[in-house]
């Protein structure tokens, strides 16, 4: 029996796809050693996972929760400041490493306004009173990145993990399609979503001819088996979306000879 260690730094779409996927408590799937089960029954895969909040803030982390946070008990939901602060990505032995772009398209961050540290403040509507005013002066906003900040920031992020170890870099892209989008002239919008998605799957494209990560296309993915019926909202995929995506990482991990005995 040959057993993966899969390091997943990534949020939903990363995560319910190879892990799995709940609705209600529910396991509506399980991940992509269902899929290993018939292909290939003398493989499991463990999946690490950690959330990530931008490429970003996971370059300037230490390892370590700065001090400013103190004793403070926020409720960070799924993305504790242990997570934030994280660099196992870079440490944690593995047989391949898993990001995405989701972060850098869709994640404002906040920057401490003395010490330069990035922070998300997942759920701030549920954080106390006194914790809400804290955070509204001791943080500004960061904004949101551009593609080429974005690409730039992963080829480097690749670059140290691959110092630490051989192992392959699979990135997932995005669907584009937004669903109850009817847009057909862009004079005078700003960048939509699904125009942004696509500027930074073009990105990723070119981050692939460069550094040689691989990408999990979503897009594809998506698009061929139904878009209207897999997505829910801009992000999210239905069980069945989530189970195409997982086929298509086993294809990826087989194709780069991670599966072989």
């Amino acid at each position: 029996m040959k057993r993966l260690t899969l390091f997943v730094k990534g949020n939903v779409d990363i995560h319910d796809s190879l892990h799995s996927c709940r609705i209600g408590g529910v396991v509506q799937w399980n991940g992509m050693n269902d899929i290993l089960r018939g292909a290939y029954p003398d493989v499991t895969a463990r999946i690490r996972h950690e959330t990530l909040t931008r490429s970003d803030a996971l370059l300037a982390a230490t390892g370590e929760v700065p001090a400013l946070f103190g004793a403070r008990d926020l409720q960070l939901g799924n993305y504790p400041l242990r997570s934030q602060f994280s660099t196992a990505v870079f440490t944690t032995p593995a047989d391949a490493v898993f990001l995405s772009i989701l972060p850098d398209v869709a994640t404002p961050l906040v920057r401490h306004r003395r010490e330069d540290v990035l922070f998300y403040p997942a759920d701030e509507a549920e954080w106390r009173d006194d914790d809400r005013a804290w955070l509204r002066s001791e943080f500004a906003p960061a904004g949101y990145l551009s593609v080429a900040q974005s690409m730039a920031n992963l080829a480097a992020i690749v670059e140290r993990i691959r110092r630490e170890r051989d192992v392959p870099v699979l990135v997932y892209n995005l669907s584009p399609v937004i669903p109850g989008d009817r847009v057909h002239c862009h004079m005078g919008l700003d960048e939509t979503f699904a125009t942004r998605i696509r500027r930074f799957n073009l990105g990723l494209i070119e981050l692939s001819h460069e550094i040689g990560i691989s990408i999990i296309d979503v897009d594809t993915v998506i698009a061929r088996n139904g878009a209207d019926r897999l997505k829910i909202d801009n992000f999210h995929l239905r069980p069945e979306g989530h189970r195409y995506v997982a086929e298509e990482v086993v294809r990826v991990l087989e194709d780069l000879g991670v599966l072989e005995s």
